[in-house]
C-alpha cells in the first residue's frame, strides 16, 4: 500500500534512513524541512496510526486519531483521479499542522511523487521557480498569486490545482476560469483524512456540483446535512453539519452549515449565502454571525475590517439584501478571527459580537 521511501526535491530518502538520523542534515535548512522529518519518522514508525488536529472552524479543535492505512488510501484516490506519475512533481506549500499538509506528503509516499517543500506563505509561488505538476493551496494563496504577474504565471504552469480549507468564492472563480491548467475545489475534512469529492473551476467541464471520488456515496440526514459513507477513508459514517442538495446523477453542493443558519424573527438566514452576496463588496475578511435578540430571536451581525467604511457600506447593503437578510448591527473589529488554516473561526467570531453589541430593547 504504501512505500519505504520518499523523494524529496529529487533525493531519495530511505524509512531505514530517516527513522537511523542518517539524513539529518538535509533537513536542518529550514524550520519546515524539520518538521517534514517529524511527520516522516512517525509515518514510518511502527505504530499503525496517526494523531491528527482538526480546524476548529465552528468550534474548538480537536484531536482525532486516524490509522495511516486511512490515509494510503485516501493518497491514492486523489493519485489515480489525477493519474499522478512516479517521479511528477509535487508542491508542498501547507502548513503540517494540519490535515492538507499531511496528505500531500502522504500522496509523495503512496503515488512515489518528487516532493518541492516551500516554507508556507500567502506567496509560496514567490519563493519557487520550480514548474510543478501538482499543487494544493488554500484560497488566499491563490488569490495572492494572481495579484502578481510571475506568480500568475506560475501558477499557470501547475498541471493540476487542488485549492481547500475554505471556499473559493465567486470573483477568484471567475479570475481563475482563464487560466489553462486544470484547477479544482476540494471537498473534505479531517474526518475524511482529507477529500472525498472534487469540483472543476475551470475548462469546459466547470461545474458548481462536487463530484464524489470513487468508493464514496452520500445521502442527506433528516436536517438536510451531507451524510458520508467513505469506508476506504473512514470506519463510520461521518455526519457534517453542512446543508447539502444532491442531483440524481449523485453529484452535490453546499448550501452552508447548519450551525451557521440564523433563525430572525422566524426566518432562516444561512450566513454563507449572505457573505458570498457581499464579498464583492467588502475589502478584507468580514464574517456574518448573529447575536440574541429579545424580538427577533437572534439578530444578524456583519464584522468588518477598518479598511471598510461602515456608513457607505450600509447603503450597499440595502441596494444588495432583501430586508430580512440585512445585519442590524455593523461591527469593526481590528482583525477578524481565524483559524490556524484560514477560515473564519465563527465560535470566537459570535463570541465577540455577543460581547461587542448593545442589544437594543426593540427594532
Amino acid at each position: 500500500m504504501t512505500t519505504n521511501k520518499i523523494r524529496i526535491e529529487g533525493k531519495i530518502f530511505s524509512a531505514e534512513g530517516i527513522l537511523s538520523g542518517q539524513h539529518v542534515d538535509f533537513f536542518v535548512q529550514s524550520p519546515f524541512h524539520q518538521q517534514l522529518l517529524l511527520f516522516l519518522r512517525e509515518w514510518y514508525s511502527p505504530g499503525e496510526t496517526i494523531s491528527l488536529q482538526t480546524s476548529g472552524s465552528t468550534g474548538l479543535p480537536k484531536q482525532i486519531t486516524v490509522r495511516k492505512e486511512k490515509m494510503a488510501q485516501s493518497a491514492r484516490m486523489t493519485c489515480d483521479f489525477f493519474q499522478l506519475r512516479e517521479n511528477e512533481k509535487a508542491l508542498l506549500c501547507l502548513p503540517l499542522d494540519y490535515i492538507a499538509g499531511k496528505m500531500m506528503m502522504v500522496r509523495a509516499i503512496v503515488g512515489e511523487l518528487d516532493l518541492w517543500p516551500v516554507i508556507p506563505s500567502g506567496h509560496p509561488l514567490a519563493e519557487t521557480t520550480t514548474t510543478f505538476d501538482f499543487a494544493a493551496m488554500v484560497p488566499l494563496q491563490v488569490f495572492n498569486a494572481l495579484q502578481s504577474p510571475e506568480e500568475k504565471q506560475r501558477l499557470s504552469q501547475v498541471k493540476r490545482v487542488i485549492i481547500g480549507g475554505g471556499a473559493v468564492d465567486p470573483q477568484l472563480e471567475e479570475a481563475l476560469k482563464e487560466l489553462p491548467n486544470a484547477i479544482y475545489s476540494t471537498y473534505g475534512m479531517t474526518e475524511t483524512v482529507s477529500h472525498i469529492a472534487l469540483r472543476k473551476i475551470n475548462g469546459e467541464d466547470a461545474s458548481g456540483y462536487y463530484t464524489p471520488l470513487k468508493g464514496v456515496s452520500l445521502k442527506l440526514s433528516e436536517e438536510q446535512t451531507l451524510v458520508i459513507h467513505a469506508p476506504h477513508v473512514a470506519d463510520d459514517m461521518v455526519v457534517t453539519n453542512d446543508i447539502a442538495e444532491i442531483s440524481p446523477d449523485g453529484a452535490f453542493r453546499i448550501m452552508g452549515r447548519k450551525d451557521n443558519v440564523i433563525n430572525t424573527g422566524g426566518i432562516k438566514v444561512q450566513a454563507e449565502e449572505v457573505e458570498k452576496i457581499l464579498r464583492p463588496s467588502i475589502k478584507g475578511n468580514f464574517a456574518i454571525t448573529a447575536v440574541p435578540h429579545p424580538r427577533l430571536g437572534e439578530a444578524i451581525v456583519l464584522m468588518i475590517e477598518p479598511t471598510n467604511n461602515p456608513d457607505a457600506l450600509k447603503r450597499e447593503i440595502e441596494k444588495l439584501l432583501p430586508r430580512y437578510q440585512r445585519p442590524l448591527h455593523i461591527l469593526v473589529v481590528e482583525t477578524v478571527p481565524q483559524t490556524g488554516s484560514g477560515k473564519t473561526n465563527r465560535a470566537v467570531t459570535k463570541k465577540m459580537a455577543i460581547k461587542k453589541v448593545s442589544l437594543p430593547d426593540s427594532m
